[in-house]
């Protein structure tokens, strides 16, 4: 009796677990590291049309079909996602919660599979019908699918004990399995159950010293009967050596396709030179913010490279005037974020080839959309030049602006030079004071920013004014209604004399499409040759939205066809670069030796608690350095150190400027000149006794003896701020 009862109790507690397994998914991603997601983050995430592996029966008129097999590499990992398509032919209601799909290897390891939270809710399949429910586990950096052993599995409690299963069947994934469409077929993407066909349109690519920048055209066609909206997804480019490399997607900002409608997706990126062109694939990824994961949806072989004919970017070509003869050079044409508007801008090259000086012509043109449509343009000198000596050469940009929803297939800059005549009442007609020297021919889809890929630098070599552009890091600032977003920008000059840095204008992207206009932190001083200014590129996010594949835009501000000068308000920007974000670091360290806090350092020690009749002090010792040859912007950022008692009687803090590290003035070795308090202030150094307090004599009755307390360090901006070190310590025992 006591045998049965214990197997009935048990029974009872495996039924309560099953349904908590089968209704409440998101508690799974939060066992795996995860936390609960803001609202309204969970998205539904795309399926594609994979091929099926193999069926397993339940009985003659009902089965299971394993189908869209994939898998994806991740940071240390493989995610694997598949969808049981379940077909229920017979006469009553099958409960899929009966049921579950088990995943192991041949080799025997079992691993867990848990149900994308969109499917969690699918249970009761009617009779005479179909539902497809979607899966994904982790699995390590040595399986492949091939490895793969899907068994379906009934929940049944006649069985032994230890398992309470009984196995259905199982599917092996076959060895020549592929999930990746050949080159020329299309693949159907489900978006909200809605079947939209993709098709690699053609490839087009170009070419530097450095890295190759192609430019996939991907056709979506919704062969549906409704409208769908094409999610945020993330797409990159795959080489035959596992190589990832992120592309920007251009036109897909809040992108609907109607039935039976297609759109051209202009796909853009960079790619190593050193890297092998042959095999590449764009893989297709959605970010599950709710799972800290990104799950495949689709890959594409990618054809052969297209021809760019009829493209003038890269050609030269010659005119002639009154001073003699000149080579033109279009070199880039791009399409630029601007406000509520699109900037046009056009980059050449004039050259000298004679062997006289020659003057800088009085140019002028526009642009000219699809042969029809005329876009004025203002000419913009980037290099700091008077005349062409022989064989030299100078910078320009043209630039115009037009609607940000503007579509056009080609641009042709019309490159004239005024001849100085006039109206009769004194006035200059730009339209008949000016005559044509060259046309130049560009297409849409090569308007491309260049991308760099994290760790990347970007040089521009303007006379002059020559600096390289480098992304460090990524920072969150947690606030209470929104957070903010960082960039921190490494901006060398690579100048041989001391140089200003050129006011810039940026703009963050996210994978969505969306734009966001960046605040950029002045260094107003001179850098040195060789030396280095860190500028911190901000902006303002929902709380919780999610950053993953955003890049950053920036160019040098430009003012009435002048280069911003410093009390100047921009009114456009040329030169630009766009550069991936890396993902942001959020491990939170558990000592506080060696805080990097860029250009500083900071370690703490000797921290020790004293509490009396006046309230309660923190007392510690620190070390502060300073990397001399970074030149920094710190306003806005502040050190908070906090006192958090674990019973939560008692919390205070101290907040420490960042722009008040230098002390006020620094001598050659860096070291504070003026008078400071180092019981106040943090200041470049080694220093004893820095003190937090709190005053309240009724703090001696808080404090708990057996407890301790938790000092938190926060690196703050604007008044948001981000947990980077913490330690719990005994109160009245000293802690290294």
């Amino acid at each position: 009796m006591n045998s049965k009862r214990k197997r009935y109790k048990t029974c009872i507690v495996l039924l309560a677990a099953v349904l908590a397994f089968g209704s409440a998914l998101p508690a799974f991603a939060a066992e795996s590291g995860g936390t609960t997601p803001p609202s309204g983050t969970t998205a539904t995430v795309s399926t594609g049309t994979a091929p099926a592996i193999g069926k397993v029966a339940l009985n003659a008129t009902s089965y299971f079909e394993l189908k869209n097999v994939v898998m994806m590499p991740e940071q240390g990992n493989k995610t694997v996602t598949f969808t049981v398509g379940v077909h229920n032919g017979g006469t009553t209601d099958l409960q899929f919660i009966d049921y579950w799909p088990r995943l192991r290897t041949k080799s025997g390891n079992q691993i867990s599979v848990r149900v994308l939270p969109q499917d969690k809710d699918k249970n009761r399949i009617p009779a005479k019908s179909s539902q497809d429910i979607s899966f994904y586990a982790t699995v390590n950096e040595s399986t492949d699918l091939k490895d793969l052993i899907f068994e379906i599995i009934k929940w049944d409690f006649s069985m032994p004990e230890a398992d309470f299963v009984r196995k259905i069947g199982d599917v092996s994934v076959p060895d020549d399995y592929s999930v990746v469409t050949q080159a020329g077929q299309a693949h159907t993407i489900q978006m909200a159950s809605n079947p939209v066909k993709g098709t690699i349109k053609k490839v087009l690519m170009s070419k530097n010293e450095k890295n190759y920048t192609p430019t996939v055209v991907l056709n979506l066609e919704n062969v549906g009967s409704k409208s769908v909206a094409v999610p945020g997804y993330q797409y990159l480019l795959r080489t035959s050596e596992g190589y990832m490399y992120p592309l920007d997607a251009k036109t897909v900002k809040d992108l609907t396709l109607n039935p039976q409608t297609n759109k051209d997706i202009d796909l853009t990126g960079s790619v190593p030179v050193s890297v092998s062109t042959e095999g590449w694939q764009l893989v297709i990824v959605q970010n599950a913010q709710d799972l800290k994961l990104n799950l495949p949806i689709a890959f594409f072989a990618l054809p052969a490279v297209s021809d760019t004919d009829g493209v003038d970017t890269g050609k030269a070509f010659s005119f002639t005037n009154k001073a003699g003869t000149y080579t033109a050079q279009l070199n880039t044409v791009q399409r630029l974020p601007w406000e509520d508007q699109d900037i046009l801008t056009a980059g050449f090259t004039l050259s000298n080839k004679g062997p006289e000086a020659l003057p800088i012509p009085d140019l002028t043109g526009y642009f000219k959309l699809d042969d029809n449509v005329k876009v004025e343009a203002k000419l913009v000198r980037t290099d700091n030049v008077i005349g062409l000596a022989p064989n030299a050469e100078a910078q320009f940009q043209f630039i115009g602006k037009i609607p940000y929803t503007s579509q056009f297939g080609k641009v042709k800059l019309v490159l004239q030079e005024k001849t100085g005549s006039g109206s009769s009442d004194g006035k200059t007609d730009q339209q008949t004071a000016a005559s044509d020297l060259l046309e130049f021919v560009h297409r849409s889809e090569l308007m491309n920013i260049p991308y760099n890929n994290f760790g990347e630098t970007y040089k521009v070599t303007n006379v002059g004014r020559s600096v390289s552009y480098k992304v460090r890091s990524v920072t969150t600032y947690a606030g209470d209604t929104a957070d903010t977003y960082t960039a921190l920008l490494e901006v060398g000059n690579l100048e041989t004399r001391a140089s200003d840095i050129s006011k810039l204008v940026g703009y963050f992207k996210t994978a969505q499409g969306r734009y966001y206009p960046a605040s950029i932190s002045e260094v107003k001083s001179k850098i040195s040759p060789d030396g280095k200014a860190l500028l911190l590129l901000s902006t303002n996010i929902a709380k919780g939205f999610p950053t993953s594949g955003m890049s950053v835009i920036i160019g040098e501000a430009v003012t009435e066809g002048k280069l911003t000068e410093a009390d100047k308000k921009p009114d456009a920007y040329v030169n630009a670069a766009a550069y991936w974000l890396p993902q942001e670091e959020f491990t939170v360290k558990k000592d506080f030796k060696n805080i990097d806090l860029v250009p500083y350092q900071l370690s703490l020690s000797n921290i020790r608690s004293i509490i009396d009749q006046q309230g309660v002090k923190l007392k510690l010792d620190y070390e502060l350095t300073k990397d001399l040859m970074l030149t920094t912007n710190m306003e806005g950022r502040k050190l908070i150190l906090e006192l958090d008692d674990a019973d939560r009687k008692i919390k205070f803090n101290k907040e420490f400027d960042f722009k008040d590290f230098d002390g006020g003035s620094t001598d050659k070795q860096g070291t504070a000149s003026g008078k400071l308090d180092p019981k106040d202030k943090i200041f470049i150094g080694k220093h004893k006794d820095l003190e937090l307090q709190a005053d309240d004599k009724n703090l001696i009755f808080e404090v708990s003896y057996v407890k301790k307390f938790k000092l938190n360090l926060y690196d703050s901006f604007q008044g948001q701020k981000k947990l980077i070190a913490t330690k719990e310590v005994e109160w009245f025992i000293t802690t290294e």
